[in-house]
């Protein structure tokens, strides 16, 4: 089974919750800390250096001046960007062939708009995962959304129920004092935990496949347009269920290495240094730098295979061969004031792909995110959303004869 690496975010840690589940420690030196924040540690824990609550005029000064400074500091470093990195982008050892920086001109936008956007030829697909935990149930709702320009597409929504307890007809006892342990090694409820595997991670690979498979199975148009990354470290794991990398793997090398007309943009991406490379972009420039192989082949290598694993992972290395170096990593910027984006398509239809990008993206001013995508998560939010599940829930428990047993402080907050 794969080593699954969960990213963290933001909530609170249970009070009793087990020294397995806690966050890996981090040894950060103080010469590290005084870098990034330009004064000792001591200095920040000295409670004679923090600022009163009536002092907020003097904290936005501060704020006004170290925001200033690193734009500026910003501004210089695109300048270097675009005088060294550029020009160096084609001759990097193992770019893409179509590596480079290119400029779009407004008719090739106005063409995608006219020829492939509006008129139907691009369709996308966005989902949503919401999980309602209580102690004796949890519920897993995941919905996914296709839409194109000309309407909605369809919807498809799939509910999952997890209990502890259920009848088996064994021993009272026995399953009583196993039901206890289990719940010991599981997280309080209404929080997240590395362990629990079908509540975390495992929604989050079940959500990425449906996504692939709609777009693949339930789109008609040419081009398919998704959130994220096309081959998701959540699906080339299995999210730790062998069945689900075999079923992903199916869906993957039909969409990448058969369709191909696929274009990905994701929401927050990471990698600061492609990011560092795509703010120097001026609008309506895209940037082709680098393919998906190694990052691909690092998952790889970083999962243990054994087992029950080792009858796919020789698929898996297949599909790494073919599909990784076909597999191009692009930046673009679509308007003055929007942040660059990144995106993922096939290399045979980069260029493409790349202005189908601007020219939706250029239709959200300020955010220069496609338009597309944002409709598919705008109807999956409204067809799918939170009270979609909260209040059915709610009103069966209330049948139940329980409205508020199991509900938590945070869960019954106005």
């Amino acid at each position: 089974m794969p080593d699954l690496v969960n990213s963290s975010d933001g909530q609170e840690l249970a009070i009793e919750q087990p020294l397995d589940t806690l966050p890996e420690s981090v040894d950060i030196p103080p010469n590290e800390y005084l870098a990034a924040y330009g004064e000792d540690l001591s200095q920040t824990l000295d409670l004679d250096t923090w600022k009163g609550g009536q002092d907020l005029g003097e904290l936005y000064d501060r704020l006004e001046a170290e925001v200033r400074e690193a734009v500026q500091q910003e501004d210089e470093m695109r300048v270097r960007i675009r005088d060294i990195v550029f020009s160096q982008l084609r001759e990097r050892a193992g770019a893409p062939p179509n590596a480079g920086v290119y400029q779009t001109s407004v008719e090739q936008v106005e063409k995608a708009h006219r020829g492939y956007l509006f008129n139907g030829v691009v369709e996308a697909c966005d989902g949503n995962s919401i999980p309602y935990d209580t102690m004796p149930l949890t519920i897993v709702q995941i919905g996914v959304c296709l839409v194109s320009y000309k309407g909605d597409q369809g919807s498809w929504v799939h509910r999952m129920y997890r209990r502890d307890l259920r009848v088996t007809g064994r021993d009272p006892v026995e399953e009583t004092l196993e039901l206890l342990d289990h719940r010991r090694r599981r997280t309080g409820y209404d929080q997240e935990s590395r362990k629990d595997r079908l509540t975390e991670l495992g929604r989050r690979g079940i959500m990425a496949y449906a996504e692939r498979a709609v777009l693949l199975n339930r789109s008609e148009a040419p081009w398919r347009m998704g959130h994220g990354n096309p081959a998701p470290y959540e699906l080339l794991t299995g999210s730790g269920m062998v069945e689900l990398l075999e079923q992903s793997l199916g869906v993957l090398e039909e969409l990448v290495l058969g369709h191909k007309k696929f274009l990905y943009v994701p929401s927050a991406p990471s990698d600061r240094m492609l990011l560092t490379i795509g703010n120097a972009l001026r609008p309506l420039e895209y940037a082709i730098v680098d393919t998906q192989e190694e990052r691909l082949r690092q998952i790889l290598e970083r999962g243990h295979y054994r087992g029950s694993w080792a009858r796919v992972k020789a698929r898996l290395e297949r599909f790494i061969d073919e599909a990784g170096p076909n597999m191009v990593i692009g930046l673009y910027r679509a308007t003055p004031i929007a942040p660059a984006q990144m995106f993922y398509c096939h290399a045979d239809y980069a260029h493409e792909a790349a202005h189908i990008a601007l020219a939706d993206s250029a239709l959200q001013e300020h955010r220069g995110f496609p338009m597309l995508v944002t409709l598919a998560d705008t109807v999956c939010s409204a067809v799918f959303g939170t009270q979609s599940l909260v209040q059915q829930a709610q009103l069966a428990y209330m049948e139940a004869g329980a409205p508020y047993r199991y509900q938590t402080e945070r869960q019954t907050r106005d």
